[in-house]
């Protein structure tokens, strides 16, 4: 009895031991996977740190299509382009083709008729030819004062026999902001520098100092807040109905920092979402809406009503929008197993594999850039849908540790599936998103040097300005050009006007567009 009860003690010692080794050894495996997370981690921010950029992959690099495979599905394939980097000459008379397009100013040197005597014979000298040389004249900007004088009438006869007597004076344009000596080009130049060249407005403020007139930052705000939400709202708002009149929509956001925001501190993120049109369009619109954060019901209510197809990010907002097909971008697959294979570096990683497929879609789809609409949607039913079914089925079978860089991309590739396949169903659509994020890019860049908004209405103000300015350059105009045609047309047309100023309307003087 004794040695019975002696055994099953030592079985239960032995059991207890057995499940504290597994906890241990489990314990160390997710020890040991969490110290590989941070060192792919700081090996990436290493790399984004001092690396190169750039996400294109090395051309010396084997892929895995370029080795044989039974059964291939690239075996038909067309012929892929051979990118190969060449230096081309300037062609003769490029220099001329430019300077075409600037105002001219000639500048005629010539002899008076003393200089012009013959030094053998005396005689006047007759002219043979003009040598010409070709320079570019810069004119910095410059703060006029203009004043308007207004003459006023009245009739001395009836001032001298009437009880009334008329007067009369010109009707004036309406100014841009009444009671402001702010001009429709000051305006302009102002908006342009900030919202064009990235310049801050106390920069701004300090470049007119130079010139001997002082024009104070909060002024310049003032008086961009005021034209964007009277004046530029009427073309901002038709820029929306026509932005939501194409079928294909493309989507993005970035944040933004308002510092006197009601319920919210200062250092909380707002958000600036952006939707714009495709390659299909002939009337191309970028649009910029201000948000006060990144909640889902913000592109639910933009795109409320719309039909259509929406090029996004994996951004979950999108996915359950009534009459939305969200198309997702394989862009950011790639970055993500690219992103891994930096880490690694190893050429038969899964995150090799991952990049490869990729990179297998981007180039077929360079090779279909020329075709129709209908010709492409062909092309991608026999070529790239296969080649990303493929990818898909090989990432269902790869078994890495959690954590991992390759682990997430594949995990993100996975979870994305469902709205990365609906590229394939319309020829208009895109591989990715970049369209959306390239727009992005000039309030990205402007936010690094202004760095805020002061106000909840600086923030929509800003949005407004970008959306004419990236709109305009979209359309081949002018911005500062067209900015100025609006500030001075708008306060003297009514509503139903309005269509006459969109970005593509032949209305539009020859003045705002750009030489092509």
């Amino acid at each position: 009895m004794g040695n019975t009860v002696l055994t099953t003690d030592l079985q239960a010692q032995n059991t207890q031991l057995n499940i504290r080794v597994a906890e241990l050894e489990n314990t160390v495996a997710e020890l040991s996977a969490l110290v590989e997370h941070f060192k792919e981690l700081f090996k990436l921010s290493q790399q984004r740190r001092f690396g190169v950029s750039s996400e294109k992959t090395d051309a010396n690099q084997l892929t895995l299509f370029e080795t044989d495979e039974p059964e291939s599905i690239l075996a038909n394939e067309p012929k892929l382009k051979i990118e190969t980097i060449s230096y081309t000459r300037r062609k003769p008379g490029k220099r001329q083709e430019d300077l075409s397009k600037l105002p001219l100013e000639v500048i005629e040197h010539e002899l008076s008729a003393e200089e012009r005597e013959c030094p053998q014979c005396g005689e006047l000298m007759g002219e043979i030819g003009v040598d010409t040389r070709d320079e570019i004249k810069i004119i910095p900007a410059q703060v006029i004062h203009v004043q308007h004088r207004n003459h006023v009438y009245k009739c001395d006869n009836c001032a001298r026999n009437s009880d009334k007597t008329p007067i009369l004076k010109k009707e004036l344009p309406a100014p841009v902001i009444p009671g402001s000596v702010a001009s429709a080009s000051a305006i302009a130049f102002i908006m342009a520098q900030k919202y064009l060249m990235h310049l801050p407005l106390y920069r701004l403020e300090q470049d007119f100092k130079r010139q001997g007139v002082y024009i104070n930052r909060q002024n310049m705000a003032n008086w961009v807040v005021h034209v964007c939400l009277s004046l530029l709202l009427l073309v901002y708002d038709k820029l929306r109905e026509k932005l939501l009149a194409h079928e294909i929509i493309y989507s993005d956001d970035t944040g933004i920092q308002v510092l006197r925001e009601p319920d919210k501190k200062p250092q909380t993120k707002s958000n600036i979402w952006l939707y714009r049109t495709g390659c299909d369009s002939q009337t191309p619109v970028a649009f910029y809406e201000y948000k006060p954060n990144r909640n889902h019901e913000h592109p639910e209510n933009f795109l409320s009503g719309w039909a259509g197809f929406c090029h996004a990010d994996g951004f979950a907002g999108y996915h359950n929008i009534d009459n939305v097909t969200v198309v997702g971008c394989w862009a950011h697959v790639r970055r993500k197993f690219n992103d891994a294979f930096k880490i690694t570096n190893a050429l038969d990683s899964p995150a090799k594999i991952g990049l490869d497929y990729c990179n297998r879609l981007f180039e077929l789809e360079r090779n279909f850039s020329d075709m129709s609409f209908d010709g492409r949607f062909e092309a991608r039913e026999k070529y790239s849908k296969p080649v990303a079914e493929k990818f898909f089925t090989w990432a269902e079978s790869v078994n890495m540790p959690p954590k991992l860089a390759v682990s997430r991309a594949i995990t993100y590739a996975l979870n994305q599936r469902k709205w990365l396949m609906n590229v394939f169903l319309d020829g208009r659509l895109e591989l990715s998103n970049n369209r959306a994020e390239r727009s992005i890019k000039p309030f990205v860049m402007g936010r690094k040097n202004w760095l805020f908004s002061n106000s909840v209405n600086g923030a929509k103000a800003s949005a407004i300005a970008f959306t004419i300015i990236e709109t305009a350059k979209e359309n081949g105009l002018k911005s500062f050009e067209y900015l100025q045609f609006l500030l001075e047309t708008l306060p003297n047309v009514t509503t139903s006007q309005i269509d006459e100023l969109m970005p593509w309307s032949d209305a539009l003087p020859v003045s705002c567009r750009n030489p092509k």
